[in-house]
């Protein structure tokens, strides 16, 4: 079992999220991301890798503007913050694209983050967030 561990702001414990639950929890999620061997980006982003992740930074997927700035203002997806995100996401980050309207059981949303845990196997709480791989560089043109 894994827990999803820390404080909200608030100072109230999360519960402890049962990962087997979970991954039940997260066919909800499945109409619009996909996690695990083989993920890709659907309607949402995949979800390999997100805890220790800044927001709208995975390569490859159209974030909203929002989700981007979200990002760029230091939002980094960890259990506290997935918490708050997935009880109302378009509360938590005006302007996002993600339509769900949020899970309102908080056992439900901890069964799913620690589902979703198994998949950031690279997650350590308190870390520096996980950078985006970097791009390509450009082919370097010759000196005219």
């Amino acid at each position: 079992m894994l827990s999803a561990g820390g404080a909200l702001a608030q100072g109230t414990a999360l519960p402890t999220g049962d990962a087997t639950a979970g991954e039940q929890v997260f066919k909800k999620c499945t109409v619009c991301h996909s996690i695990g061997p083989g993920a890709t980006n659907k309607i949402g982003p995949e979800l390999n890798g997100v805890l220790g992740r800044t927001a709208g930074t995975l390569p490859g997927y159209n974030y909203s503007q929002a989700m981007k700035d979200a990002g760029a203002g230091g939002l980094v997806w960890t259990p506290e913050t997935l918490t708050k995100f997935l009880t109302k996401p378009r509360d938590f980050v005006p302007g996002t694209k993600m339509t769900f309207p949020g899970l309102p059981n908080p056992q439900d949303i901890a069964n799913v983050i620690a589902y979703i845990a198994t998949f950031s196997p690279d997650y350590k709480p308190g870390a520096a967030p996980a950078a985006a791989p970097a791009a390509e560089p450009a082919p370097a043109t010759p000196a005219q």
